[in-house]
């Protein structure tokens, strides 16, 4: 049995389009971050893997994606007026979206991260409080949705795209070598 430990709709539609038979259990793990980025994505990806394998057993999956700038991680924003600040300390600015991952797999975890870079438009009030309208960066590390409207705020990106959505390909690689069947229908 698979088992992705998200509740992210973005997460299991990624994982979905490479693995059919699978299912979704969200952890219980509260998201505090504190540490350099890579490492708390990492750590967090790992509680929320081992809380769920704890409950239900099998492989699990669990990742985290925090956003960083200038060595500052931005979670999920708040309320509309904390989007606005990390949308306007993104303006114009290169940042880091890294994805941390476990797999609990045949007692043992596998784990990693995966870092993409992202340039920002340079954003005037106007936009931000338009997208911020929206309601799509409620939900989202960074305040923003590359896959969604959030897709004009980018100029470039530098790395893995599905990263930046929350669900890198590094980890179907690694359920491909560890035996699952991906791009089987």
């Amino acid at each position: 049995m698979l088992v992705l430990a998200s509740s992210s709709p973005r997460r299991r539609e990624i994982l979905s389009r490479f693995i059919s038979d699978f299912e979704v259990v969200p952890s219980n793990v509260d998201e505090v971050y504190s540490g350099k980025p890579e490492e708390c994505a990492v750590e967090l990806a790992r509680k929320k893997a081992q809380e769920v394998h704890s409950r239900v057993g099998g492989t699990v999956i669990g990742a985290d994606t925090v956003v960083s700038v200038d060595g500052k991680i931005l979670g999920k924003p708040k309320d509309e007026r904390e989007a606005y600040e990390m949308l306007k300390l993104l303006s114009g600015k290169v940042h880091r979206v890294t994805t941390g991952y476990c797999i609990v797999h045949g007692g043992r975890e596998i784990t990693g991260a995966v870092t993409t870079e992202v340039k920002f438009r340079e954003l005037d009030d106007e936009l931000i409080w338009a997208y911020i309208k929206t309601g799509e960066p409620m939900d989202k590390a960074g305040a923003y949705g590359i896959q969604g409207l959030g897709g004009l705020l980018v100029e470039w990106i530098k790395g893995d795209y599905y990263n930046v959505v929350g669900f890198p390909m590094e980890i179907i690689w690694k359920l491909r070598e560890l035996g699952f069947r991906v791009l089987s229908r």
